[in-house]
């Protein structure tokens, strides 16, 4: 089973291009954010670690969880909230990632092992993954895509942009380069490529 570790800046398009790998190849397809939402529940141990990083801030719903929106503003608006925040949950997903991984390896179910996070470079999955793959799609277009999917402001855009990689970072660590500037159908047809490659 390879790994497979597909990144690229928010708005890049990389659920469009995960949803066809799982829909026509033996792909398990994990997306990082989804294991730490899962991880951060009410009763788990990030939850509790979480809540006592941030004492005063106005991050909860009223049914206990946690609320998204306001934990992204505290934690983009502030490097050390971000720093703080990524300290808890990255160790914590990164390990329960690994131990899925490990499943499915033993099952011996799938030919590829998918995995998409924004900080893939940045928490040292480089290392552990067969293949790195970056989805390279230009500031303006994603600004776009945030704007209309999202609703976010420029201003959080900027927030967010500031927060991630630059893109020759990114391309020095990939294997890979997907040009998702243009239609759904040219990207796709380098998805093949890469793994008919």
């Amino acid at each position: 089973m390879e790994f497979i570790g597909i990144t690229g800046g928010v708005g890049a398009g990389k659920s469009r291009i995960l949803k066809f790998i799982e829909e026509n190849y033996n792909a398990k397809v994990l997306l990082a954010d989804e294991v730490a939402h899962g991880l951060m529940e009410p009763g788990t141990d990030c939850y509790e670690k979480i809540i006592k990083a941030f004492p005063g801030k106005d991050i909860l719903k009223e049914d206990g969880a946690f609320d998204a929106g306001k934990l992204a503003e505290v934690i983009f608006s502030d490097r050390e909230m971000r720093e703080r925040m990524n300290g808890i949950v990255h160790p914590a997903v990164k390990e329960e990632i690994l131990d899925i991984y490990q499943k499915e390896k033993e099952k011996g179910k799938f030919s590829y092992f998918i995995l998409e996070a924004a900080l893939l470079i940045e928490e040292g999955y480089d290392t552990i993954c067969d293949r790195l793959w970056y989805i390279d799609t230009s500031r303006e277009i994603r600004r776009q895509r945030l704007k209309a999917n999202r609703g976010y402001s420029d201003e959080k855009i900027d927030s967010i942009f500031e927060s991630q990689l630059p893109e020759d970072t990114y391309r020095k660590y990939a294997a890979l380069v997907i040009d998702n500037n243009g239609t759904l159908e040219e990207t796709i047809y380098q998805v093949k490529q890469a793994f008919a490659g």
